[in-house]
């Protein structure tokens, strides 16, 4: 598959193939005429005497100070160096990919009067694959996030770094290894590059991919604890869901019957005297459905944002650019506190479904041993469970409903879209935790089971985890056990369809 910057449509699996090299990437003639349109349109109105915001005055506070041709590109420089004051660890490498892949997307669109010249030398750092390096900390996500897309862009004039592998080089040296010299930026070019939002939609792509999979595996890991403790599967039964028809809830009920199917063991106990299940187990379609919705609201907005312009002003003539507040990070700063709180929730449910597992309920031994006291069994992973879930629900504060007024009162209202975009991210890292906790529990359920067989699917999963983690007969460190499980749920390999 070929994908057209600036002309065909970005989707969440199209984005990562770019990233990943499995789908090749580039400008089309289209896209290169629509980049020389508007460029033309930009250099007419920096040659006229008429103030345009951002093409021939200052920035921000100083957009009714009018700048001379002559000062032009001195201006644009000054733009990327002083803004560049980011703190704080670097982002992953992959994010600031990411974002130079959004960023040439967003300006090949034409509306952003930046010449081809600096888009081709950005699509060459993805080429040479020298991504820049980029501080997590310093963007309140209103002008977009200028830090840290100044950071993004310091290399284009031999500032800053790039990541070459897993070490961070100058990236005078590096561009001087790759015989490419440093750029001076024109009119307009500056502003276009560091307003726009690639950070915050960068991570929000980051954690919708990793979000898809935990979803899944929410259902599947929430099937192999009610294996373990013999629920009931009427909770699931298409018949109930069709009553209230969230499409969260009828897709996961849906995926519960599917683990369930062929179960000996789930079939085993279908006229035992149990009347009902507690919530954890029971209402999995009504909490994992939930966050489901949740998930795809985010999704369908970020799309929008990968295929947006989000500099500012936007140029749509040769004689106006439309300064307004594209930039903005609001439309997606609500929607990941929103999926934070969906992240966090299906950790919640995941730490009941453990305590549960513990109780020595329905022939389960307590702490999941036979040999009680001596041993402590499986108590203690459940005290980090709880120790992540209270963590996410410290990060679920929504900092798009905080604002801290910048730039002498101009930019008086942010979103604090990029602190919303890390904490996601952070949650779904600890989800991950909570989730490799509850699947070690629910295979020590299982092997409790036997000689009773689970579905095809969930035997194939438990034995991919006791292909790592032995059960537990005598007291052992448990922290390899959890490491190995953790190592499977990152690297996404336990089947969840």
């Amino acid at each position: 598959m070929t994908f057209n910057y600036g002309i065909d449509h970005l989707n969440l699996d199209i984005v990562n193939g770019i990233a990943d090299g499995t789908i090749e990437a580039h400008l089309s003639a289209e896209a290169i005429e629509k980049i020389n349109i508007s460029r033309g349109r930009v250099e007419k109105m920096a040659a006229s005497d008429e103030a345009v915001y951002g093409i021939n005055t200052g920035f921000g506070p100083l957009c009714d100070t009018q700048i001379t041709p002559e000062e032009t590109n001195l201006l644009q420089k000054n733009l990327l160096i002083t803004h560049a004051v980011g703190v704080g660890e670097p982002i992953a490498k992959s994010i600031s990919k990411l974002m130079l892949i959004t960023k040439v997307h967003a300006l090949s669109q034409g509306f952003s009067g930046i010449r081809l010249e600096t888009v081709e030398r950005m699509l060459k750092f993805l080429e040479l694959d020298l991504i820049p390096v980029v501080p997590e900390q310093g963007s309140v996500g209103a002008s977009g996030d200028l830090a840290p897309l100044s950071h993004l862009f310091l290399p284009l004039l031999g500032e800053g770094e790039f990541w070459q592998g897993d070490e961070i080089v100058p990236a005078a040296q590096a561009l001087k290894e790759h015989n490419l010299e440093p750029m001076e930026l024109h009119a307009k070019e500056g502003l276009a590059l560091i307003n726009g939002t690639q950070f915050i939609l960068s991570h929000a792509i980051t954690g919708l991919t990793k979000m898809r999979y935990l979803l899944d595996l929410a259902d599947l890991t929430g099937a192999m604890s009610i294996e373990g403790m013999q629920g009931s599967q009427q909770p699931f039964r298409e018949e109930l869901h069709a009553t209230r028809p969230f499409p969260g809830n009828i897709k996961v009920a849906a995926r519960m019957r599917s683990f369930f199917k062929d179960s000996q063991n789930m079939n085993s106990h279908t006229d035992c005297d149990r009347v009902q299940d507690p919530y954890s187990l029971r209402c999995i379609p009504q909490v994992h459905g939930a966050s489901r919705n949740a998930y795809n609201h985010l999704l369908e907005l970020t799309e929008m944002e990968m295929n947006s312009v989000t500099d500012n002003p936007i140029v749509i003539s040769s004689e106006e650019a439309i300064s307004g507040g594209s930039f903005h990070g609001q439309p997606l700063a609500m929607v990941l506190d929103y999926a934070s709180i969906a992240a966090a929730e299906l950790g919640n449910i995941s730490d009941r479904r453990c305590y549960l597992l513990l109780e020595g309920l329905h022939g389960l031994p307590r702490l999941l041993t036979t040999s009680g006291g001596l041993n402590s069994g499986m108590m203690i992973p459940q005290y980090a469970t709880a120790a992540l879930v209270t963590e996410n629900k410290s990060l679920c504060f929504p900092p798009s409903a905080d604002s801290v007024p910048t730039s002498m009162g101009q930019e008086d209202h942010v979103s604090m879209g990029s602190i919303s975009s890390r904490k996601f991210n952070q949650i779904l890292g600890n989800l991950e935790k909570i989730f490799a906790i509850e699947l070690m529990y629910a295979a020590q359920a299982v092997d409790f089971r036997r000689p009773n067989t689970c579905s095809e699917i969930i035997e194939q999963n438990h034995a991919l985890i006791r292909s790592k983690v032995a059960k537990l007969e005598e007291d052992r460190l448990l922290k390899p056990d959890i490491d190995a499980i953790i190592a499977l749920v990152k690297s996404q390999a336990f089947t969840v369809k």
